[in-house]
């Protein structure tokens, strides 16, 4: 159903690691789904082919370049409810359990089409946001942001005193930066 991109930054990808941008996760960072959106993705890759979960983490990871790696927390859950609803029905296949999309579930993605198209690809953007060239210098800045601090809080293990300097930089470095421009609005989550 949806189109897939290769980003070809491979590099970028490799430098930062699965996951590199913590979205959805717990804590102040930004989601990379608003409330309820994550079904659309989900329903999305199951109607091209039925997947097991693991391949279904592993495939929206692959689909952000890298930049976003699913738990299993958010995934098993959106899929319990997704065949709670009746949208997807799942069975035991050489020991895992391999979910597809039921006609309703097609019925319901094919009433949401241009939702679901934007969801995934506001998801599926992201990888490409972060390699465009005017993001390229910044994202090095990340990467070496990472390295240094955790070079520095692995050297000053046990120095209570160097773990507290670096951790004041790091909460000061990120109050600034949250005060440059304010947070984009993500939209009121859906009823759907």
């Amino acid at each position: 159903m949806f189109a897939r991109r290769d980003f070809g930054f491979g590099a970028w990808a490799a430098a930062c690691g699965p996951g590199f941008i913590s979205f959805g996760r717990p804590g102040p960072h930004r989601r990379v789904f608003r409330r309820g959106d994550l079904k659309y993705a989900i329903l999305g890759l199951l109607a091209d082919k039925p997947v097991h979960g693991y391949e279904i983490i592993r495939t929206l990871e692959a689909e952000s370049g890298g930049c976003y790696s699913p738990s299993p927390g958010s995934i098993y859950p959106t899929l319990q409810m997704l065949e709670d609803q009746g949208y997807v029905v799942s069975e035991q296949e050489e020991g895992k359990r391999v979910y597809q999309i039921t006609d309703e579930g097609r019925e319901y993605l094919s009433q949401r089409t241009r939702r679901a198209d934007d969801v995934f690809d506001g998801f599926v953007n992201m990888g490409e946001r972060f390699a465009a060239s005017e993001m390229r210098d910044l994202t090095r800045s990340f990467v070496r942001l990472a390295q240094v601090s955790f070079e520095r809080a692995m050297g000053g293990s046990g120095d209570a005193n160097a773990m507290t300097k670096l951790k004041e930089i790091l909460e000061r470095a990120t109050a600034e930066m949250e005060t440059m421009w304010p947070e984009p609005d993500r939209g009121a989550p859906s009823a759907d």
